[in-house]
This record gives structure tokens, sequence and C-alpha cells, in this order.
């Protein structure tokens, strides 16, 4: 079970917006989280239990994806229309790529060395719902693809080369092939409004989709066949999956808890308290933790999972 072992002061709230995605650089375990109201990524180093430094200058930042195959970060730039691509380093020269309309989901093809961006559009401005897909080596779009409804957040599959995206309305995963990027391959329903947060099973070809009406399910990600769903204990947000232990967890905003899930069952195991407003989530795997970023008091809660 999660237990709560401290927090790590974060930077004060600038602007408007909180945290958004994070992401964890497996060689340092330091922790890359999108601090949206000051526009910079904040690095958390779990090892000194602080932060150690933060990355200015992106605008709006929202998702932040690192590559460990490529030791590549990069973020989507919601207020600037951009994607950055950068090292992970101290000081890192930041290259910018203008993509689609306020993108926010990330997934990366490290052999191909290609990244897609859900961009989150417009209602009011005809098609702007898209995904782009840039070329890390040209630094450039390579292609943009119309969507039906707004992205949400999206993962990479190696073994079907497939981008898997969440599609809010009308409620769908769409598919789009590595090796031919330029066009939606295929789609699946998905039965229950607002998918969100997104993550993947390797071992059994899992898509876990928690969505807005309060459920978790899990679809086959060759057949877009549901094969489980689960209650969450509110409106979910990020979600990570945890191959070692079989967990989710799950981010719930209002009223404030992370949800953790058994992956062979499906049944939700335990409801953890974090902060009102806290829908955002990273998981270190080699540490076995779980780390939960706290809007409100501007620090992140710090939990370590437990045998029960």
């Amino acid at each position: 079970m999660l237990q709560h072992i401290g927090y790590i002061d974060l930077p004060n709230h600038v602007g408007v917006g909180g945290f958004d995605h994070a992401a964890v650089h497996a060689r340092t375990g330091r922790i890359f989280v999108a601090h949206t109201a000051n526009d910079a990524v904040d690095v958390i180093d779990p090892e000194a239990g602080a932060r150690v430094f933060s990355i200015p200058d992106l605008r709006g930042v929202a998702g932040v994806l690192i590559s460990d195959e490529s030791q590549l970060v990069f973020t989507s730039n919601r207020a600037e229309n951009t994607i950055g691509i950068f090292t992970p380093s101290v000081h890192p020269d930041i290259e910018k790529i203008p993509v689609g309309l306020r993108p926010n989901g990330l997934a990366y093809d490290p052999v191909r060395r290609l990244v897609l961006v859900g961009n989150v559009g417009d209602a009011a401005v005809s098609n702007s719902h898209t995904l782009s897909i840039v070329g890390v080596d040209d630094r450039k779009v390579l292609a943009e693809i119309v969507v039906s409804g707004r992205s949400r957040w999206a993962v990479y599959d190696p073994k079907t080369e497939a981008f898997y995206v969440n599609i809010a309305d009308p409620p769908q995963i769409v598919a789009v092939a590595s090796r031919d990027p330029r066009r939606i391959a295929y789609a699946f329903a998905v039965p229950f409004a607002g998918p969100h947060g997104l993550d993947l099973d390797l071992a059994s070809h899992r898509l876990f989709c928690a969505c807005d009406a309060q459920v978790l399910v899990t679809l086959d990600a060759r057949t877009g066949r549901l094969q489980s769903q689960a209650e969450l204990s509110g409106v979910p947000d990020v979600i990570f999956f945890n191959s070692a232990r079989r967990r989710l967890y799950v981010a719930i905003g209002n009223p404030g808890t992370i949800d953790v899930l058994d992956t062979s069952t499906m049944k939700r195991l335990e409801s953890v308290p974090s902060e009102e407003g806290a829908h955002t989530l990273a998981l270190a795997p080699a540490r076995d933790q779980v780390y939960a970023f706290l809007p409100k008091t501007h620090r992140a809660a710090v939990y370590r999972e437990g045998d029960c």
C-alpha cells in the first residue's frame, strides 16, 4: 500500500495553472514536472529530497516526456504553440518547434525518432484539433493529422509500432502507425465519456484509459475490445502503470486522492489522500515511489509502496 513519507517544497506559483505532467529520467532518477503557473519545468532530485533547479522560458508548459533511449526531454508549451527539445541537464539549450494549437499530450518512437504531439485546439477554430508528427532529426513537423475532437494524453507502443491518443469527445482512442504517420490507422470507441489519462501494459497488450465518467477501462491495444472496467473515486487525470508491482495509480483532483488499482484483478485497493486540485503524478519505479504535485501548497507529496 502507498505510505506517505514526506514532502518536497517547490517554487510558489507566479501565475495561474499549477502543475501538469511529469516524467522521470531513469539514469539520474530526477523528476521533471511541468510547473505551468511558472512557465518552467521544476527538477527534483529524490536522493537530495529537494528541487535542484528549474528550466525557464517554456510558456504554458503542460506536458513533459523523457526518452531514456535518446537522452532527450520533450515539453509541450501550450501558451506558445511549440514543443521544446533539450537534454536532461542543468542548463540545457532548448530548441523549440512550432506545432498545432495548444499542444498537450506527447509520445515518442525512439527508433524512428518521431514525436507525436496532441494539440488541444480551439472549438471556435475549424480543424484545430490535430496531431502533429515531429521529426527529431529534422526538427520540423512532418505531418499534421486532423482528429474529431480534443486530444488528451498519448502513449507509444513499440510492439505494435503505434501511437495511441485519447480523444475526449467523441470518446475514442485513435492509433497512428509510426511507419505511416500521416493518417489515423484505426480508432477504438471508448464506452464512457471523456477519455483522459492513458497508459499501457506491454506484457498484456492492454491500454488503461481513465475517463471523466469516473471509470477506468482496459482495452486490447490490438483490437480495441473492452476487457474490464472499474469505478474511480472521482474524475481522473494523470495515470501511471507500475509494471513491477502490477499497480495503477490514478490522480483524482477532487477531492484530492490517488486511487490505487490492482491490474491483475482491476479492483481498487485504496484511495490515498493527496490535496484538493492535485491532478498530476510521477512514478519513480526504481525507488518504488509515487509523487503527487500539490497546487495549493506548492510542493510534492512523496509516497512509497509498502507491503500489505
